[in-house]
């Protein structure tokens, strides 16, 4: 390993990449013929480069321990690398995309796959089979002419055999493509993975061979959902259950865009009736707004639209939902049980007590009118006072005779 030849002692270092020194004034020419645009920093290492901490001035370079503060105002050179990109702090407040929920996406939507009658495929099946087996037994059969053994018929004429053969594996593969589709029922084929369309028309269908057919059910289905327990907009436990009916309207969606579209229309179900009986209470609400147990049409047609905003990514329509079972929670059944009593005890009294005032008034109204007697003023507070105690007490009134005057 040849090493470099070092100058005479007390001689400086020749010009060049690895020269040791630079000019002390600022902006002076190098011994290679370029500024320095550092200034004067004294003699630099091997290489001619400056260390981060005794460079303050050079852009882009921090001293150690320096917090990170990018200089924006120095831009990458045309063609050169761009600085480091750094991580935003936390707290920050920004959300890179990458870390952004995703927009769910529709995958595909339903198409109609190409088919045919089945038994026009049937048929054409059988005669190629048919057409097959003859082929072969025609070139397999021994020939008739001694002098010609390889003529029309005898064993040598293989061409007839190989058309044969190609003619049965031609309808085994057809036989492949047939599948039957019951009635309610639709077949979502794949081609290798690849979604071709959708059979809806019932019975024997001849389609694409080598693709693979799975049954999606479009009947009409409903279900109960379970009794949830939630809180309801005054906040009382209440317990609630509906029974939703739903179809399947775009088998592409409900096969390819959720993992399981039945499980995934349950939970959502429940999930937007949680939603809907937080929204509403359950009773004794203000004038003009919807209660549970009171606006149970309106309050079902609102779950009907949450539901089917929700399983719409799945291809499915929601035909009608029913609320099934409400009512409060068993811890405090017994309280709101006593509450709606007396609710109802004072309503009644109410209609009573609006109704023995209409009969006292009506009866001094007569009473003066026919001037059957003339009662003072304490005379009517009386009368009054006592005809109230009778229509409006809860046992049977028992009278009193008094046989002297009335102010005995």
């Amino acid at each position: 390993m040849s090493s470099m030849p070092m100058p005479p002692t007390g001689q400086p270092l020749p010009a060049g990449p690895l020269s040791g020194s630079v000019p002390s004034a600022p902006g002076s020419p190098t011994s290679a013929g370029t500024p320095d645009p550092l200034g004067s920093q004294g003699p630099t290492p091997l290489g001619g480069a400056y260390p981060a901490a005794q460079n303050p001035q050079l852009p882009g370079v921090q001293s150690p321990g320096a917090p990170y503060s990018p200089d924006l105002s120095v831009a990458p050179a045309p063609g050169g690398p761009r600085p480091p990109q750094f991580p935003p702090p936390q707290g920050s407040g920004f959300a890179p995309s990458e870390n952004r929920p995703p927009t769910l996406q529709k995958i595909t939507s339903e198409t109609s796959a190409t088919s045919i009658p089945g038994l026009l495929g049937l048929v054409i099946d059988i005669l190629l089979i048919v057409g097959g087996i003859v082929l072969i037994a025609v070139g397999s059969a021994p020939s008739s002419d001694p002098v010609d053994p390889y003529s029309y018929g005898g064993p040598g004429n293989s061409a007839l055999i190989v058309v044969g053969v190609v003619l049965l594996v031609i309808a085994c593969f057809l036989w492949t493509a047939l599948v039957i589709v019951q009635p309610g029922d639709t077949k979502v084929v794949q081609f290798f993975g690849n979604y071709i369309g959708t059979i809806r028309a019932t019975g024997l269908r001849m389609t694409f061979p080598f693709t693979s057919r799975r049954k999606v059910s479009v009947k009409v289905r409903n279900f109960e959902t379970r009794e949830i327990k939630v809180n309801d907009a005054l906040g009382n436990p209440i317990v609630i259950g509906a029974i939703i009916v739903w179809q399947v309207a775009d088998t592409a969606q409900a096969t390819f865009q959720v993992e399981n579209y039945e499980e995934f229309v349950m939970v959502q179900s429940e999930a937007a009736l949680r939603h809907i009986a937080t929204v509403h209470p359950y009773d004794n609400a203000e004038d003009g707004e919807q209660t549970l147990r009171g606006s149970t049409d309106l309050v079902a047609a609102e779950l009907a639209a949450e539901v089917r905003d929700r399983v719409s990514v799945a291809g499915v329509n929601i035909l009608e939902t029913r609320i099934s079972s409400l009512s409060y929670a068993p811890e405090i059944a017994s309280a709101m049980l006593q509450r709606q009593q007396a609710e109802a005890i004072l309503a009644a009294r109410s209609k009573i007590v609006e109704g023995a005032v209409s009969m006292v008034e009506s009866a001094l109204k007569r009473i003066e009118d026919e001037e059957i007697v003339v009662l003072d003023e304490e005379r009517k507070a009386a009368m009054i006072s006592n005809l109230l105690v009778v229509l409006c007490s809860d046992s049977r009134a028992t009278p009193t005779i008094n046989t002297g005057s009335l102010y005995t």
